[in-house]
């Protein structure tokens, strides 16, 4: 009924009048990627491309709209130094990216400067968020500890939402259909509704089968952004968001002859997927306050206070006797940051900040017997909180037009391992107007998640942070007008006291502060246009990555060592753009849970997949697209897990399948 009814919005919307994008969308085609650009997170002040001592992928609203991705992993994925994992990318598989082969808790995710990484984790599904809301993506490489703090250590991401643009009244609602009989509605609206007050308002719903038994999904997500804006003077925004999922956990692909199991009639596993009846689901909200001002051109100050709470439910049944397990984890953060931007000089510029962070953290599980029933008495509940002060200062200095230096130092302060100093340094030679050189240099950390710490029966009150050094130095240069700009980079990472999950001399499996990791690598990008209604790229990631325990050194569990893209964007005069995408990866070795293998238990072999998108305007207000996926129907795995066999006793290393072609066709009407 509720599809029915967004539904029915949807469509009666397409009679309101109004005007064309498509003159917005021609500007933004033509824009080039400059030095000029203007970035945000990288330093929480505006800065230009070439003032920021850090590699940056900048992302706007069309070439967000021109992708033929179908989630936020995915677009991230195809650009240059980002892999994009899941375990069988499902649909309610968790989508995770790593920056410079560095794993998915070294990337902090901000939405509008709170962070969405979850507690418990550590790591960022950004599969929960929705594209429709996004005007602006902002990707920085490199030790990003010195501003964001904890797990900063690849690089942050900060996803800016759409806002209210002055003298104009947005709207866009869409409804696609495609296969896996999956489904998509949304809407967005934006408006200021007087004077200096303004809301953006936006809304979708997402259904799929999935492509194998037990991987569907269904997604609301809903958010609102208010906004004050008196210019300089006073910039005040409420936003807030709330996401509900819920979903199959299908495990495995079982090897093949795998016959279907049933325990009292119910079905476990067939060939297809290795858990038919687990299920999960996830209810994520955040709402973030920032004030911010600009009272004189050489002082500024930002404001803001956040609180997020993230529940994730999981439903699991056991093949060997039909038993399982109901467990609840819920994380509440409350947060709070101000910084003050001063610039005493021409050329100068200090910035300080203070961060304060409070969480809770709450598991409760369940013991089910072999029929799904909950057991009585086995209900258990544990609490634990935490909290964390961070406090930082970052001075830069341009005495010339060719040369800029920066240094900075975080102060933290963690209520369970103490105490941590975090330096960073950084400089720029700007020997040509179109030509940039940078050189970056910072110490990273990342506090144990509350999963580690306090987990029933395992966590591990005395865990270390991991800690380490990020170094990169990169080559920009912009040529023929801005027509061409390429990126050369070379980085060196490491991580020492990296925190894993491992049998203790007990047997018991606990967090450990067991293994160091170090990574070399090289970044080229090169990305051209606009030419003739056409803007290309071409990316290519080298990664040496290597890890550390007690018995071996070996190239780093699921890393690739090589990554290439190639992306297309073609437009005409009479509104019909398409865009192509291909994307290789290089095999990834796994090596279980042992640690004194050389050998991998498994490689995963390399692939490439293709997706393609074409749209064409009609009447204005009009957009038909069809979007197709991995259109060669690449078949690939993603990782490996084990599965036991209940008939034979036969226990197999098998691999979490990627989702094979895919297509989706929409309409959409804006104004």
């Amino acid at each position: 009924m509720k599809k029915w009814i967004l539904l029915s919005v949807i469509l009666s919307s397409f009679v309101i009048p109004g005007f064309s994008h498509s003159e917005e969308k021609e500007k933004g085609r033509e824009a080039s990627v400059t030095m000029e650009e203007v970035v945000i997170t990288a330093t929480k002040t505006e800065e230009k491309r070439k003032d920021v001592p850090n590699t940056v992928i900048i992302m706007n609203e069309i070439d967000i709209q021109e992708s033929p991705a179908r989630s936020l992993g995915e677009l991230l994925s195809n650009e240059l130094g980002i892999d994009w994992r899941t375990r069988g990318n499902y649909g309610g598989a968790r989508e995770e990216i790593q920056i410079r082969g560095m794993e998915a808790n070294a990337t902090q995710v901000f939405v509008n400067g709170v962070n969405i990484n979850s507690p418990s984790f550590g790591t960022a599904d950004v599969g929960r968020i929705p594209l429709n809301s996004i005007e602006r993506i902002e990707v920085v490489k490199g030790s990003g500890s010195l501003l964001y703090g904890s797990g900063a250590m690849a690089g942050t991401v900060n996803i800016i939402t759409k806002r209210p643009k002055r003298d104009k009244v947005s709207f866009k609602a869409n409804a696609g259909y495609g296969s896996e009989d999956s489904y998509i509605l949304s809407a967005e609206q934006g408006m200021f509704v007087k004077g200096d007050f303004g809301y953006y308002f936006t809304a979708s719903r997402l259904e799929t089968d999935g492509f194998r038994d037990n991987t569907d999904l269904t997604r609301n997500d809903i958010s609102l952004k208010l906004v004050l804006d008196k210019g300089k003077a006073l910039d005040i925004s409420l936003y807030g968001d709330y996401i509900d999922r819920e979903y199959g956990i299908p495990g495995v692909k079982p090897p093949e002859g795998t016959q279907d199991y049933f325990i009292s009639g119910k079905k476990f596993y067939n060939r297809n997927s290795a858990t038919l009846l687990d299920r999960g689901s996830n209810e994520d909200g955040h709402v973030v306050l920032q004030i911010k001002s600009r009272p004189e051109d050489w002082l500024s100050w930002r404001l803001r206070g956040d609180y997020t709470n993230m529940v994730n439910y999981n439903y699991s049944r056991y093949a060997f006797n039909g038993t399982g397990q109901e467990t609840w984890t819920t994380n509440e953060v409350l947060g709070t940051e101000a910084n003050v931007d001063i610039k005493p000089f021409e050329g100068a510029g200090l910035l300080l900040g203070a961060e304060y962070k409070d969480y809770d953290w709450e598991n409760e599980g369940i013991n089910l017997d072999a029929t799904g029933s909950q057991v009585s008495g086995t209900r258990a509940i544990t609490k634990a909180g935490l909290h964390s002060t961070g406090t930082f200062a970052e001075a830069k200095y341009r005495p010339c037009k060719f040369f800029k230096a920066l240094a900075g130092i975080r102060h933290e302060d963690h209520s369970e391992f103490g105490t941590e100093n975090l330096p960073l340094y950084g400089l720029i030679f700007n020997p040509h107007e179109n030509t940039v050189l940078k050189f970056s240099h910072g110490k990273h950390f990342l506090a144990p998640t509350p999963n580690d710490l306090f987990w029933p029966g395992s966590g591990n009150p005395n865990l270390r942070p991991e800690t380490g050094w990020h170094t990169d130095a990169t080559l920009e240069q912009s040529l023929f007008e801005n027509k061409m700009f390429i990126t050369l980079s070379y980085f060196h990472w490491d991580v020492d006291d990296k925190i894993q999950w491992a049998p203790d001399a007990t047997g018991a499996w606990t967090p450990q502060n067991l293994d160091s990791y170090k990574g070399d690598g090289w970044e080229i990008g090169m990305k051209l246009g606009p030419v003739n209604n056409m803007r290309f790229s071409l990316d290519y990631t080298y990664t040496d990555a290597r890890e550390e325990n007690q018995f071996v050194t070996r190239r780093a569990s699921y890393t690739p060592e090589q990554q290439f893209k190639g992306n297309v964007v073609y437009w005409t005069d009479f509104g019909l753009t398409g865009t192509a995408t291909v994307r290789t990866m290089s095999d990834r070795l796994s090596y279980g849970n042992n640690k004194g293998l050389i050998t991998p238990l498994k490689t995963l072999d390399s692939y490439w997949t293709t997706d393609m998108k074409v749209e064409q305007r009609l009447f204005e207000h009009w957009l038909l697209s069809l979007k197709g996926n991995n259109l060669f129907n690449k078949e690939y795995d993603t990782y490996v897990g084990n599965f036991t066999n209940r008939t034979t006793r036969v226990t197999t290393m098998d691999g979490y399948p990627g989702a094979g072609r895919s297509l989706l066709f929409s309409i959409t009407y804006e104004y």
